[in-house]
């Protein structure tokens, strides 16, 4: 024994048994088809072909033994002379046999090795190959008997049985049923096959009984001896039938005098006894016990292997027959034929679950302490269901999933698919019905049945697995009978409507058994109860109570834990169900928080989706089961309703070469199923097979039987599943699998079957492209399909006719070869992540409840995707800026420092390079190694494009900016050289005055003399120079408006002085006046002739929101190129002139003049021009003056000398005691470097703090839509309706002004803790530079005996990077006896910390907002980064376009849609305001009318409408959008003002809006964030 279990390396799984998981996973070996392999792959191999019902499983050959036979066969080689024949054949020569493991002991050797799952497993699988089972098993070490039963309790058999000419089916679980049982055996070793004998009576095509002239047989075999193994003959109702019942055949292997406890069972159960021995001897060691059975009254049957006699009656029921000799067909005829005598004349049965009763026998189940307390545990639970009806039990143990969870679904779809007269108040109405079918659900208690099954699986005890498999096997058990009286009811009342429908006079009885036929089809549908109800039941308590957001009262557990107990059961091995087969719905709360616990248990794995369609009975679920041993309903009684998935795990082997970790095997309910028969079920096929289609990597499409109708009926909804998923960008594969093929090997027959196939698909291509609206002609333009590898046909499942015949090897052999080109096609596919299959299984059920799948489907993997490359994309975009900013940052100081007098935008690529080249790598790995990368392929071009496009306009940019700071520098080259040269000047009539009264020392006369002469100084440098004026921009602004219109009226010149601001009106309508046709068709006198219609109910005057749009886009767009213009004025800088003002007074005229006169309705009043320039320049005013007013302090002279004065006084004081020259240059130096330390101390700052904001500030560290949400609380939280307005229209500004305040706010707050340490640190490191720079100077001077002027020329170079200053700021200062470089050196480094002092000291919130370039602000670069986006607005309700990239490719899209009465919409005719929502509206079939025209659109066909309707993705969604429902609500009253119309009649705010309060809206908020950021 040892040495068989050495052979096959099983020595330590004899004592760490194989279990389940071990042998259904995918390894290398599961997908070879093998005839043949080495010893120690004998038990793999055993398995794999038992698991796909290959009964050849007994008959593997052993390479070792082959290639050991035929050496032996071979011998030594000799000449022919010297062989002798004699010798040859009389040699020993059997080696070879007694080295061949027996394959019974292979069998049995896996048997006592696995656990008491597999044990089951491969007993079930052994049956379904109608082999012999193990029913008596003695130990091999021990020899103690086991009985074991539970291996017994997944086998139902079913048998046809002929009473009075009606045939009555069968099928009851073989542990239950109760038959006759013939019990064989032998005595001695006899020279006839006891098993041989055995098979002529149950089936002479297929050894059930292993016997020695089997393939593979040897001689020795050692672990069969004492085994009994049982097999069933089930009578197929014919008159061919060798029994005309159900019968029990056992077989005792080995000497039956060795085995007295198995031959005692055996002799005691049976109804006839049957007795192999050579012959009959009175003093052998048998005589007693022959004796012994010859005088009980049981049958007993003799065979005689060394007797010739015929069949023989001894005495009553006794016979005796000879085999010697015999012709062995005869023999087994009388044999049969004095069986059946038997048979008849006994009463007794046997009942597999009776063999227990015996003493000294051990049973599985009782040995066992889990298997036993899992019994007890489903015992207790059944014991709730006695003495119920089966039909109303699921209503009264299930309430969760009865008439309130079928009224949910009803109601869900309707709320789907609003009729064409539906409002957004009906649709409120059904979502406030939803919620209370929810809360009934809630309230139903729930049953002791489940409350017993809910505590049991959340046990942590090893029982849990017994105690899953004890309640599918009880239950099943306990429907079994029911079921199959129920199924006979069916069959004779179908077949009666059948022969009633060939009679055409008996209408009104055909009727009536058509209701009678729908009862019991109801009935049959009641009936129907197993663990899939049961994990039904648990889904809707956790859905009802995940939409009351509370536990249910009699839940002993938190309702959060229910996910967790499902998702256990997965990782098991057991398949949940993804759809409800009798609601046909998808409960997409429930499967999303399962999988959501499969990932927290598995980790996020990665999972290749294969899922199966085809006709009801085609055998799908036989097909997957045999293919991954799983265990999916297959019996007749229980076909697959709806669509259940289950994991198979991949061997971590097969992961390197297959990408993924699981492959999730989906099986469908048939279509045109029999269960719905006289009911529509073309769309339920639809939605099951779109669903199933565009959940797969893989479909397989099983096509049953050889007809072309036979195909039609699957193959034009396959066809239209697929060419919808090509219209939606999914790109599932399939394989058609063509069972029941009759001859499979005529390659002719193939070739024919392909050519009719691919004709059936093309013609049903045509139909659907029909249907479809769809441009296809075959079935390739669909998908990508080759009709010579993607077709696999399949030969009979059964060798020969049921009940009794195996499955056919072929049939096996075709099973072995699908799975390996679906492991094939696999390989080649990354799958998908668990997380990405939740949410495609929601998009996919979402656009399906929507009926318009290709409309509604929103592939969040694709989203989710785009989102993810468009985070990348910011940050590279982010890299670009920020490198190119600091690069702008070093050349603009060169520039200022005359060290550069041109900049080209190859100077500007050479310096960006080195980060652009960064990118592009980052770019290029993203785009190779992300997960995404197969979805992520399609935009690598063009985003490579935006990137190269990017570059070029930073560049474009920067180039432009820094030649017009080279330009305004030669520009005001002489307002700065002469401000230099008179600060100098003062320096030296300063220091001469200092000379000559250097001997004072009072210091009163020396402050004296020194403001004397600073006011002489000054009233010259003034009488010299005019002072530069102060500024009055709205006045400039009306002069040059005054002098172009002077037509307007003065009572308008008023109301504009009074302040109007036309960005916050709510209406264009009183600043155009309506064009009137001027073409004389039909159509433009009927719209004339309306405009008078409206003109006499006043409303002549109203713009369409379409117009208002229109009008507020132009007046947002000239807004965004004005603050252009005016930053491109460089005020700051250059100072104000009134000649701005003119440039955009003209360029606002000129856009104005072009819009209107393109094609819109209407011309601009002159009010309009005007308003708009004085809003423009009002609104631009603060920033204008500001900037004049840095100017004014940077070069008004009296004002600049001022701010000198101190400064001068101190080096006046210097000179007067004495100071060297070096020292008092050291200082004016130091005077020099003040403000340029300062602005470039602020620019780093800002740089710092920059990245800082974006990184640390929670509104503004993440994506727009992230900005977004945040700007949304901000305005729910101020209640201001203004910024609403603001928001809603002019989205842009209002995101402006939101950066600004953020950036405004965080520098405010963290001033202290973050701004001021990074001001002193990059002090610091200015700091150090300048010293250094000094230092290297004086050496530089020291090297090469130079002067100050070479000691300056060195030091200004060296900080020419990163200050504005150069030797020309020192124009007109003397310093020809500066000649102590050490001394200047120190003195500059002592002064210079003085000076770093100051400037930290006087640094502030307001002084670093005041002092820093607009162009290096904080908010202003962030303002840059997020607004360099689209800002495209939804034609309906103005909900923005979330693209973070402006002029993107493809169609504009935003998540949430909101209400369109909020962009002022309104019904037509009326004056009510709409409430419609886009997202619901476009899934209806009402109407619009595009551009306030008179043509109709639907609203689920809007694109149609052409223009921006076109270029718009709107994707139904009936999400609760609980945010603008609270905000329409809130300010109902300031809308009804602001738009001049009501929410009223059909226009009425639906009450159930009325419910959100503000913090509701606010959380809705972070839910519609998270939901967008998941996609």
């Amino acid at each position: 024994m040892n040495i068989i279990y050495q052979k096959l390396h099983l020595e330590i799984r004899h004592l760490n048994k194989i279990r389940v998981a071990d042998v259904l996973q995918i390894t290398e070996h599961s997908i070879q088809s093998q005839e043949s392999c080495a010893e120690e792959e004998l038990v793999q191999t055993f398995i794999q072909k038992l698991l796909i019902h290959n009964y050849r499983a007994r008959y593997i050959k052993t390479e070792v033994n082959n290639k050991k036979d035929q050496t032996n066969q071979r011998g030594s080689d000799s000449s022919e002379d010297e062989s002798d024949i004699f010798d040859d054949v009389l040699k020993n020569n059997d080696s070879s046999q007694s080295e061949r493991i027996h394959p019974m002991d292979v069998q049995m050797a896996v048997f006592h090795c696995a656990d008491s799952f597999l044990k089951q497993l491969l007993v079930t699988k052994l049956s379904q190959c109608q082999y012999a089972l193990p029913l008596l098993v003695p130990d091999p070490v021990t020899q103690q008997i086991e009985f074991p039963l539970w291996t017994f309790r997944q086998i139902n058999k079913s048998w046809k049985i002929k009473n009075n000419f009606n045939e009555i089916s069968q099928t009851q679980p073989i542990y239950k049923a109760k038959t006759p049982m013939v019990s064989f055996f032998r005595f001695v070793s006899v020279s006839s096959s006891k098993s041989q004998m055995m098979n002529s009576l149950i089936n002479e095509k297929h050894n059930t009984f292993f016997h020695r002239n089997c393939p593979g047989s040897s001689r020795t075999r050692v672990l069969m001896d004492g085994v009994v193994e049982i097999a069933w003959f089930c009578p197929s109702g014919k008159n061919t039938d060798k029994f005309t019942d159900c019968v029990a055949f056992c077989n005792l292997h080995g000497d039956a005098g060795d085995h007295e406890k198995q031959l005692q069972i055996l002799t005691e159960m049976a109804s006839v006894n049957v007795i192999v021995l050579p012959q009959l001897q009175r003093n052998d060691r048998t005589a007693t016990i022959v004796q012994s059975l010859y005088r009980n009254r049981k049958p007993l049957i003799f065979l005689f292997t060394e007797d010739k006699s015929a069949l023989t009656e001894m005495k009553k029921g006794k016979f005796k027959i000879g085999l010697k000799d015999r012709n062995q067909s005869e023999v087994s005829e009388e044999l049969r034929r004095v069986v059946n005598d038997c048979l008849t004349e006994s009463s007794s049965t046997f009942r597999l679950e009776d063999v227990s009763k015996h003493s000294d026998i051990r049973v599985d189940e009782e040995d066992d302490d889990d298997c036993r307390r899992g019994r007890e545990a489903a015992q207790q639970m059944m014991r709730l269901l006695e003495k119920k009806d089966l039909t109303e039990i699921k209503e009264s143990v299930l309430p969760h999933q009865g008439k309130l969870w079928h009224q949910w679904c009803q109601k869900n779809k309707e709320l789907h698919r609003p009729r064409a007269d539906e409002i957004e108040m009906d649709i409120s109405r059904k979502q406030t019905d939803i919620k209370e079918i929810r809360q009934q659900q809630h309230e139903s208690d729930i049953s002791e049945f489940m409350k017993l099954f809910i505590k049991e699986m959340n046990s942590h005890d090893e029982h849990k697995m017994f105690f899953i498999k004890w309640l599918i096997i009880l239950l099943d058990e306990y429907i079994s009978a029911d079921l199959s009286d129920l199924y006979q009811k069916y069959d004779e009342k179908w077949s009666m409507v059948l022969k009633l429908k060939e009679d055409h006079h008996k209408s009104e009885q055909l009727k009536v058994q058509q209701t009678e036929l729908e009862r019991i089809s109801e009935d049959l549908q009641a009936a129907a109860f197993g663990l899939e109800h049961i994990m039904r039941e648990i889904g809707q308590i956790y859905e009802s109570c995940s939409s009351v957001k509370k536990n249910k009262k009699d839940l002993q557990f938190d309702f959060s834990s229910l996910p967790s107990l499902a998702a256990e059961m997965m990782i098991s091995g057991f398949p949940l169900e993804l759809m409800d087969g009798d609601a046909a719905h998808v409960p997409v709360v429930w499967i999303s928080a399962v999988l959501d616990e499969l990932i927290k248990k598995l980790g996020d794995q990665r999972v290749f989706v294969l899922s199966v369609l085809g006709l009801q009975s085609s055998g799908k679920s036989t097909m997957l089961n045999a293919m991954f041993g799983l265990q999916f309903a297959v019996s007749a009684g229980r076909c697959t309703r709806g669509a259940f998935m289950q994991l198979v795990k991949v061997s971590d082997e097969m992961k390197t070469q297959m990408n993924f970790d699981y492959i999730l095997v989906v099986d469908t309910e048939g279509l045109r199923a029999l269960e719905l028969a006289g009911r529509s079920t073309r769309g339920h096929d639809n939605e099951l097979a779109t669903f199933v289609v565009g959940l797969a990597n893989l479909t397989l499409i099983n096509i049953f039987g050889e007809t072309p109708s036979d195909m039609q009926d699957i193959l034009q909804i396959v066809v239209q599943a697929f060419m919808r998923m090509k219209k939606v960008k999914l790109n599932p594969s399939c394989v058609f699998v063509h069972q029941n093929v009759s001859d499979i090997t005529a390659g002719e027959k193939n070739m024919e079957g392909r050519r009719r196939l691919q004709e059936t698909l093309d013609k049903m291509t045509n139909l659907a492209a029909e249907e479809e609206g769809y441009d296809a002609e075959c079935f390739s333009d669909v998908i990508k399909f080759d009709v010579h590898n993607d077709v696999k046909y399949f030969a009979q499942l059964w060798e020969g006719s049921p009940p009794m015949a195996p499955p056919n090897p072929n049939y096996c052999e075709n099973i072995q070869q699908l799975k390996e080109t679906i492991m094939s096609q696999a390989s080649k596919s990354h799958g998908m992540m668990l997380k990405d299959l939740k949410d495609c299984i929601k998009d996919l059920w979402e656009a399906l409840l929507n009926e318009r799948f290709v409309f509604s489907f929103r592939n969040s993997l694709e989203i989710s995707a785009y989102r993810k490359l468009e985070t990348k994309y910011s940050k590279w975009s982010w890299s670009l800026h920020s490198a190119m900013t600091e690069i702008e940052n070093k050349l603009h100081n060169k520039i200022e420092n005359k060290a550069i007098h041109e900049v080209d935008e190859t100077d500007l690529h050479t310096e960006l390079k080195k980060t652009s080249d960064k990118v592009e790598k980052s770019m290029s790995e993203y785009f190779e190694k992300d997960k995404d990368k197969d979805i992520l392929i399609q935009w690598k071009t063009s985003f490579e494009i935006k990137i190269k496009e990017l570059r070029e306009n930073i560049v474009r940019e920067t180039n432009r900016k820094l030649n017009e700071i080279l330009h305004q520098r030669d520009l005001k080259k002489k307002i700065d050289a002469q401000r230099k040269y008179q600060e100098n000047i003062l320096f030296e009539k300063s220091k001469e005055l200092a000379l000559k009264i250097k001997d004072k020392d009072d210091e009163e006369t020396l402050k004296k003399e020194f403001d004397l002469f600073w006011e002489q100084s000054v009233k010259k440098i003034i009488r010299d120079t005019p002072p530069i004026k102060g500024i009055d921009i709205m006045r400039d602004v009306r002069e040059i408006l005054r002098d172009i219109y002077e037509s307007i009226p003065v009572d308008h010149w008023r109301e504009s002085s009074e302040g109007i601001n036309i960005f916050t009106v709510s209406s264009f309508s009183n600043y155009v006046n309506l064009k009137r046709s001027t073409k004389p068709g039909i159509k433009e006198v009927v719209k004339d002739a309306c405009r008078t219609v409206r003109k006499t109910f006043g409303y002549d005057k109203t713009l369409s929101p379409a117009e208002e749009t229109q009008i507020r886009s132009l007046v947002n767009d000239v807004v965004q190129q004005t603050d252009i213009m005016i930053q491109s004025f460089n005020i700051s800088k250059m100072g104000y002139n009134i000649s701005y003002i003119k440039k955009l007074t003209d360029y606002i005229k000129a856009r104005v003049t072009e819009h209107q006169e393109g094609s819109v309705n209407y011309a601009f009043k002159i009010e309009f021009i005007m308003d708009l320039g004085l809003s423009i320049c009002l609104r631009s005013n603060k920033m204008i003056t500001f900037q004049h007013r840095l100017y004014r302090e940077a070069n008004d002279p009296e004002m600049y000398v001022e701010r000198k004065r101190e400064e001068h006084y101190s080096i006046f004081h210097k000179y007067c005691h004495g100071a060297t020259s070096a020292s008092i240059f050291s200082e004016i130096i130091c005077q020099k470097l003040k403000e340029p330390i300062e602005q470039s101390v602020y620019k780093e700052t800002a740089r710092d703090l920059t990245d800082e904001i974006k990184s640390n500030c929670e509104s503004l560290n993440g994506n727009r839509s992230n900005l977004e949400k945040h700007i949304l609380r901000t305005l729910a939280g101020q209640e201001d309706f203004n910024k609403y307005m603001n928001y809603i229209h002019n989205p842009r500004d209002h995101f402006k002004s939101f950066i600004r305040d953020e950036v405004s706010r965080y520098i405010t707050d963290k001033f202290t803790v973050s701004v001021l340490p990074k001001m002193k640190k990059n002090i610091e490191i200015l700091q150090k530079k300048i010293v250094k720079a000094a230092h290297e100077s004086t050496e530089h001077v020291h090297v090469n005996s130079g002067d100050f002027g070479l000691w300056l020329e060195s030091f200004t170079q060296k900080l020419s990077d990163v200050l504005i200053f150069s030797e020309k700021d020192l124009s007109g200062v003397k310093h020809d006896d500066v000649d102590d470089f050490n001394l200047l050196q120190e003195v500059l480094r002592q002064e210079l910390h003085a000076i770093m002092s100051e400037i930290n000291r006087r640094f502030d919130t307001k002084t670093f907002d005041e002092k820093l370039d607009l162009r290096f602000r904080p908010d202003e670069l962030l303002i840059d980064h997020f607004c360099q986006c689209c800002w495209v607005q939804c034609p309906f309700c103005k909900a923005i376009c979330t693209n973070t990239i402006e002029n993107h490719n493809g169609d504009h899209s935003v998540p949430f849609h909101r209400n369109i009465g909020l962009n002022g919409w309104f019904y037509r005719g009326t004056t009510y305001l709409a409430i419609n929502i886009c997202t619901s509206s476009v899934a209806s079939d009402g109407s619009f009318h595009p551009n306030d025209s008179d043509d109709t659109v639907l609203w689920r066909e809007y694109r149609t409408a052409g223009g921006v309707y076109a270029d718009w993705s709107i994707t139904p969604d009936l999400s609760e959008l609980p945010y603008w429902k609270w905000f329409v609500c809130r300010f109902q009253k300031d809308l009804e003002k602001y738009y001049s119309k009501t929410f009223e009649e059909s226009g009425k705010i639906p009450d159930e809006w009325k419910k959100y309060s503000k913090q509701e809206a606010i959380e809705s908020l972070d839910k519609k964030h998270f939901i967008e950021q998941m996609k």
